[in-house]
C-alpha cells in the first residue's frame, strides 16, 4: 500500500480559491461538540476520579465542578468565537492577543502534541475494546487504532457532508449507550456489585492534592468542549450561534455525566467504583447478562469512533489556518471545494497521529503514556486563551462582540486560575511524560525562524 502524500486528489485551483462555506447549523455544530466530549472517557475515567474522592458526595461534587469549568470556559470561548470567527479557533485568538509567534507556537503544539495526541489516545482506547471483539494478534489494539484513524481520515477527505452524517449516527449511539447504563442501573442490584456495601477506604495524601488530581481526570472526561471554536468559520451566523452551540452543549454534557455518575455510585458504591475497571460492561452484566455486556461494548466502540471523528473534523482546521498564515506551509491551506474539507490538512494530521500510535505501540501502557504526553502542554495554552479574553478587550475594544462574557472579568479569571492549577496537577501526574511533551513544545522554537514571519491577516 502506498503512503499518503499531502497532495489533494482534487483540482489544485479549487484548493487555492475555495473557502470554508458557512454550512453548519446550530444543531450540526452541537452534535459535533457533544460527540467529541461525551466519548470513551466516561467509561474509563470514573474509577480514577473515585480513587481521589474521599466520599460519595465529594465524588459527585467533582463532576459538577467539571461542568462548571466547562460552563465558564464555554462563556469565554463564546465571546472569542463570536468576535473572531474563523477556522483557526484558538490559533486565531492567541495570535491576536499575544502575537504571531505565540500563535505559531500553539499551532506547533496542537499539531505535534495536543490534537494528534488526543486522537491517538482515543484511538487506543477504541483499539482495546475492538481487540476484544475482533482479535488481531499481539499488536491488535495498535492495529485497530491505526485502522480507525485511516478510515475516518479518508471519510473526512471524501467530504464534510459524509463525516457530518456519520457524526450524527455516532453521537446518537453514544447517548444510547449512556441511556443503557442509566436504565440498567434501575434494575441492577447494588448487592451484586463488587464492593457496593463495603465502606470506602480512607485516602492517604494531601486533600487539596487529591482533589486536584481528581479534577485532572474529570476534565479529561470533559475534554473537547473547546473544539467547537474550530467550527466558527463554517457556522451560520457565528456571532449569534456560537454561544448557543457552546451553552447547549454544556448543558447536555454536564447533565449526562452527573446522571451517569449518580447511577454508577448507586450501583457500585464509592469503594466498588474504585475497584471496577470496566464500568459499562459490569453494569450490563449485572442487569441483563453477557450478551447485553457485549452489545454495550459495541456501543462503546461507536462512542470512541464518535470522539475520533469529531476530533479529526475540528483538528484539521488549525493546520488549514496555519497554512494560510505561513508562506512555507501554504500547502496545508488547500481547501477542497468539491468535498468542502481541508484535504491536505487532514492528511498531515493523519500522518502525525499514525506516528504517535506507532510510538504508543512500544509503550507498556499506551493510553497513560499519551495522556502524560499531552495534558500539561494543553493546559498551558488553555490558560493563555482564558487570559486572551481580558487581553483582547484591552487591545481591541472597538471589535464588535455579539456575545460578551457575563460577570466579566470573573469567568476568564476563574478559568485561568483553574488552568494554572491543572498545569501543576497534570505535570505531577505525568512525571517524565510531561517532560517529553514540553520538550516537543520547545522544539518548536527553532521552527519559528525556519518558517519565517507569518503573513499579517485582517
Amino acid at each position: 500500500m502506498t503512503q499518503p502524500t499531502l497532495r489533494s486528489p482534487t483540482n489544485p485551483a479549487l484548493l487555492r480559491q475555495a473557502r470554508p462555506p458557512a454550512g453548519l447549523s446550530v444543531m450540526d455544530a452541537t452534535v459535533v461538540l457533544v460527540g467529541v466530549v461525551i466519548g470513551i472517557g466516561i467509561f474509563g475515567f470514573p474509577p480514577l476520579v473515585a480513587q481521589h474522592a474521599g466520599s460519595g458526595a465529594m465524588y459527585i461534587a467533582l463532576w459538577c465542578a467539571g461542568g462548571f469549568v466547562m460552563l465558564i470556559g464555554a462563556l469565554c470561548y463564546a465571546e472569542l468565537g463570536s468576535a473572531y470567527p474563523g477556522a483557526g479557533g484558538e490559533y486565531l485568538y492567541l495570535t491576536r492577543a499575544w502575537g504571531r509567534r505565540v500563535g505559531l507556537m500553539f499551532a506547533w503544539a496542537r499539531c505535534s502534541v495536543i490534537q494528534t495526541g488526543a486522537i491517538a489516545v482515543v484511538a487506543y482506547i477504541y483499539g482495546d475494546y475492538a481487540q476484544r471483539l475482533v482479535p488481531l494478534g499481539a499488536h491488535g489494539p495498535a492495529l485497530h487504532a491505526a485502522i480507525s484513524v485511516v478510515a475516518l481520515t479518508a471519510l473526512n477527505v471524501a467530504g464534510t457532508r459524509y463525516s457530518k452524517r456519520l457524526q450524527w449516527l455516532f453521537t446518537v449511539l453514544t447517548l444510547v449507550a449512556l441511556a443503557a447504563v442509566l436504565a440498567a442501573s434501575l434494575t441492577a442490584s447494588g448487592d451484586g456489585a463488587p464492593g457496593a456495601e463495603a465502606m470506602s477506604a480512607p485516602l492517604a495524601g494531601n486533600p487539596a492534592g487529591l482533589l486536584g488530581m481528581g479534577m485532572v481526570f474529570v476534565l479529561l472526561t470533559y475534554g473537547g468542549w473547546n473544539e467547537a471554536a474550530y467550527l466558527s468559520g463554517e457556522l451560520r451566523d457565528p456571532g449569534r450561534n456560537m454561544s448557543r452551540v457552546l451553552l447547549i452543549g454544556t448543558v447536555v454534557v454536564t447533565g449526562a455525566y452527573v446522571l451517569t455518575n449518580l447511577a454508577l455510585l448507586e450501583i457500585f458504591g464509592l469503594q466498588g467504583l474504585r475497584d471496577t475497571p470496566a464500568l459499562g460492561a459490569d453494569v450490563m452484566q449485572l442487569a441483563a447478562g453477557p450478551y447485553a455486556a457485549a452489545l454495550l461494548s459495541l456501543m462503546i466502540c461507536a462512542t470512541a469512533l464518535s470522539t475520533i471523528n469529531g476530533t479529526i473534523i475540528t483538528g484539521a482546521r488549525v493546520y488549514y489556518a496555519l497554512g494560510r498564515d505561513v508562506p512555507r506551509l501554504q500547502a496545508l491551506a488547500g481547501w477542497s471545494a468539491q468535498g468542502e474539507t481541508p484535504t491536505p490538512a487532514l492528511l498531515a494530521q493523519g500522518a502525525i497521529t499514525l506516528a504517535l500510535i506507532a510510538l504508543g505501540a512500544f509503550s507498556q501502557n499506551s493510553v497513560q503514556t499519551l495522556v502524560a504526553y499531552t495534558a500539561p502542554v494543553f493546559w498551558i495554552f488553555m490558560l493563555l486563551v482564558a487570559a486572551s479574553v481580558w487581553r483582547l478587550r484591552r487591545t481591541d475594544p472597538d471589535r464588535p462582540r455579539p456575545f460578551r462574557v457575563p460577570f466579566y472579568p470573573l469567568p476568564p479569571l476563574l478559568l485561568a486560575l483553574t488552568c494554572a492549577g491543572l498545569v501543576y496537577s497534570s505535570a505531577v501526574y505525568a512525571g517524565a511524560g510531561a517532560l517529553i511533551g514540553l520538550a516537543v513544545l520547545a522544539a518548536g522554537l527553532p521552527m519559528l525562524r525556519f518558517l519565517g514571519p507569518p503573513q499579517a491577516r485582517g
